[in-house]
């Protein structure tokens, strides 16, 4: 009858393995124990021959030094090791060399798992028992058994925290990736935010200055100047951006990322392109955490982006309310909406739902309208996160 092994557990391995060192103590203690055997056993009733008890020995040694090593079958690296000691230690349960099979059933549990380690003791049990009551009755036999079933716990017990171990490793790498990802798609976010508004707006400047550039030179250089303004603005926000993908942490950072009180400047910016936006503040701004902040100048930012990409000309009203359990942001552009992606509408709901809040966005009557709410309660006991509420997003 064949055994399968229990798969030994991938981190296992590492604390299994030990120097090489260690490993040549191993066998000599085995190796000792077995010598030890053999001299006492010279001493027993009915010793084993000498050449018959040294051959057993020697089997029982190598057999003992491939079981260290780990090599399959263990089963049958086990049974050869505990036939030599067999051989050595004959009808007398006083003999030490028993000892050696309380090592190997230990070993058998610890690196063969459940399976083999309860079929070696179960063997074992059984040579114990005939030894007992068939070959010779010594009470001495019961300690051995309870030596064996000691060792098999133990092995067991040690085997179990190896897995522990390797549980809580693969759960904390996969932690770690998580948190990885989260960050790659919030770094993405951030710069689809600063590249697709500092193009749109930029190209509305430089499509105004190609207009004027022959009838109002003054106008056209006005155009150009506040275009390459926002290149730069663009270009300093993405390094500090991506600086954050460095693992040494100096991102350069010379200024804290934009939040609430850039709302104004980001409206006067696209005032400045050419586009109709009302801008109205109900409540008390300076209260808000930094995250939230950051949140809906990103959420607004989107926002009149995607008004000026897909109903350019319309009007468009901000509207920002904060009370004392959260904090509400509209953008009601009068235009029709227009088709794309709807990337930027997915971003917007990630950053609302990352805070715990909400971002919904769908036809107005008339054009399109873009809600996000962002809970305060929640962020002030120090968590950012919560319920994620589901977002009706219309494409």
């Amino acid at each position: 009858m064949t055994v399968e092994a229990d798969p030994p557990p991938a981190a296992a391995e590492e604390p299994l393995a030990a120097g090489r060192a260690s490993f040549w103590a191993a066998v000599a203690v085995f190796a000792g124990i077995v010598a030890v055997g053999f001299g006492l056993g010279r001493i027993q009733p009915s010793p084993p021959p000498v050449i018959v008890a040294a051959v057993a020995g020697v089997g029982a040694t190598g057999a003992a030094l491939l079981l260290l090593q780990r090599r399959r079958p263990l089963l049958g690296y086990a049974a050869a090791a505990s036939a030599g000691i067999t051989v050595i230690g004959g009808i007398a349960s006083a003999n030490p060399v028993w000892f050696a099979v309380c090592l190997v059933a230990g070993w058998c549990a610890l690196v063969g798992g459940r399976r083999i380690g309860l079929t070696y003791w179960f063997a074992m049990m059984v040579l114990f028992t005939i030894e007992w009551t068939w070959v010779r009755p010594d009470p001495g036999w019961g300690a051995w058994m309870g030596g064996i079933t000691l060792s098999l716990f133990g092995g067991l017990l040690l085997r179990h925290q190896f897995d522990l171990v390797a549980q809580l490793r693969a759960a904390q790498a996969g932690l770690a990736e998580k948190a990885r990802a989260e960050e790659r798609n919030r770094i993405a976010r951030d710069l689809h935010d600063v590249i697709a508004h500092t193009l749109t707006v930029s190209l509305l400047h430089v499509m105004s200055a190609r207009l004027a550039v022959e009838h109002d030179p003054a106008d056209a250089a006005r155009s150009l100047a506040e275009a390459e303004r926002l290149g730069r603005e663009s270009l300093d926000e993405v390094r500090t951006t991506v600086g954050m993908l460095r693992e040494d942490g100096d991102m350069g950072r010379t200024a804290p990322p934009p939040g609430v009180d850039g709302l104004p400047t980001l409206v006067d910016r696209f005032r400045s392109a050419g586009t109709d936006v009302t801008f109205a503040v109900d409540g008390e701004t300076g209260r808000l955490p930094a995250t939230v902040g950051l949140a809906l100048y990103r959420v607004l930012q989107e926002a009149l982006t995607n008004v000026i990409k897909h109903a350019p000309g319309s009007p468009a009203t901000v509207h920002l309310t904060v009370d004392a359990a959260e904090v509400r942001l509209s953008v009601h552009s009068m235009g029709p909406p227009g088709t794309g992606t709807g990337l930027g509408i997915i971003n917007m709901r990630e950053r609302a739902e990352s805070l715990g809040g909400s971002c919904h966005a769908g036809p107005g009557d008339p054009g399109w309208l873009v809600r996000a709410s962002f809970p305060l309660n929640g962020l002030r006991s120090g968590s950012l996160g919560g319920p994620h509420s589901g977002a009706e997003v219309a494409t």
